[in-house]
């Protein structure tokens, strides 16, 4: 060690680790412990060497605004306690600000329609994932709910589209329909080809009438294996 480093370490201990009589009578250790550890330490007791705020801009101004003084949007200031307790403190309270709200939200969820997709087979292996990329898509104008989902297995070259009323006592004509893409593009790409398919890669509502849709070929050839194509949904 340098000499230097024997004057930090000395330094450290004489300003941290002076006896402070006035704290004999509290539970623990009697000297002041180092500063920024205290905030750190996970117990509810008041820190050893609170902080100074005398001069803090914040508490300056907290202190000479009549409207933020006593503000419930504030969250209050615990200068003798340390990180740990505020920390608690913080939770419980987005805890009981949260727990209302999934009160009532979740007893106004019910169940408007069961619809069978696809079955499985009971094995015990873990079932395979077959319904994928569901979007969903709210028609202010209509007020109606869409969901776009695809699913793996038999049907890859199918999009499917559900359809709900927001008022879930009305009811929709086509509530549940497919689009099959199969080969619709081959009298534009390559008239003499009636083997090209295309499964459907992503799909998004682009707006209320055009859903896009990212198409691939199912024989990739190079320069032709992704189509994007946006279709109205008339």
């Amino acid at each position: 060690m340098t000499q230097k480093d024997i004057t930090f370490v000395a330094d450290f201990l004489t300003e941290h680790f002076n006896e402070a009589p006035e704290l004999y009578n509290r539970k623990g250790k009697y000297f002041n412990v180092e500063r920024v550890g205290q905030y750190l330490k996970d117990e509810d007791d008041d820190l050893v060497s609170p902080p100074n705020t005398e001069g803090n801009q914040w508490f300056n101004f907290l202190k000479n605004s009549t409207h933020l003084k006593e503000s419930p949007l504030l969250f209050p200031y615990y200068p003798e306690k340390s990180l740990h307790f505020v920390k608690r403190q913080m939770e419980g309270v987005i805890d009981q600000c949260l727990q209302k709200p999934a009160d009532v939200i979740g007893k106004s969820v019910h169940q408007a329609v069961c619809m069978s997709l696809y079955k499985t087979s009971q094995s015990e292996d873990s079932t395979p994932q077959l319904f994928k990329l569901p979007f969903l898509w709210n028609d202010k104008t209509s007020n109606i709910h869409y969901v776009l989902f695809t699913i793996l297995e038999n049907s890859i070259s199918k999009i499917y589209i559900l359809r709900r009323h927001t008022d879930t006592s009305r009811s929709v004509s086509n509530g549940i329909l497919a689009v099959d893409f199969g080969n619709f593009l081959n009298n534009s790409i390559n008239e003499s080809s009636d083997s090209r398919c295309y499964s459907c890669l992503d799909a998004h509502f682009y707006d209320d009438e055009t859903v896009t849709v990212v198409l691939k070929e199912s024989v990739e050839q190079e320069g032709k294996e992704r189509v994007l194509a946006q279709l109205p949904l008339s």
